[in-house]
């Protein structure tokens, strides 16, 4: 009786030990399962890529998010920076086409100057010396030439502002 009920039990499905998992065992030892797998549709894989997706946009837009607070904070403390240096924020802030400038002690070692000898008749005629000597015509360079342009631009500015501050001066000993 013991050999015909151990038969009988092989033939049927029996349940697996743990009761929760709807995996049996048939006569050849082989786990089946309740639950039918089915082929995977297109939709299923074409459905995959949206959580990935997802994820990307996601981390496009912390990074956007991140870059967008933390630009106009880096630029405002460049600016301070070039506050603390001396720099005039608005001549940093000019951009790409702002026009560059001497700076008048450049200015003054291009056409070999002293500060206490710029006159505007001297620095035209250290001008004409040196712009005659280095044109392009006779070998000379063109990078040059206008070095020693803008240092007379420079200087001619510089000429300019002495006289409105003399002008100033003048008039308020005149008050």
């Amino acid at each position: 009786t013991h050999s015909t009920q151990a038969g009988r039990a092989s033939q049927r499905w029996r349940k697996k030990s743990y009761r929760h998992s709807p995996t049996y065992w048939n006569t050849e030892n082989q786990a089946t399962s309740d639950i039918q797998v089915q082929p995977q549709k297109e939709s299923v894989r074409k459905m995959a890529i949206g959580p990935i997706a997802r994820v990307v946009v996601q981390a496009a837009i912390m990074g956007i998010s991140i870059l967008a607070r933390a630009l106009p904070a880096a630029y405002g403390a460049a600016l301070q920076n070039a506050k603390k240096g001396g720099v005039d924020a608005a001549k940093t802030s000019g951009g790409v086409f702002s026009k560059k400038r001497m700076n008048l002690d450049e200015a003054l070692m291009v056409l070999n100057l002293e500060t206490n000898d710029v006159t505007a008749e001297v620095v035209q005629k250290q001008f004409d010396k040196y712009f005659a000597a280095n044109a392009v015509e006779k070998g000379g360079s063109f990078y040059l030439q206008s070095k020693i342009y803008r240092a007379k631009e420079q200087l001619d500015e510089f000429i300019q502002e002495k006289h409105r501050e003399n002008k100033e001066g003048k008039k308020g000993m005149g008050d």
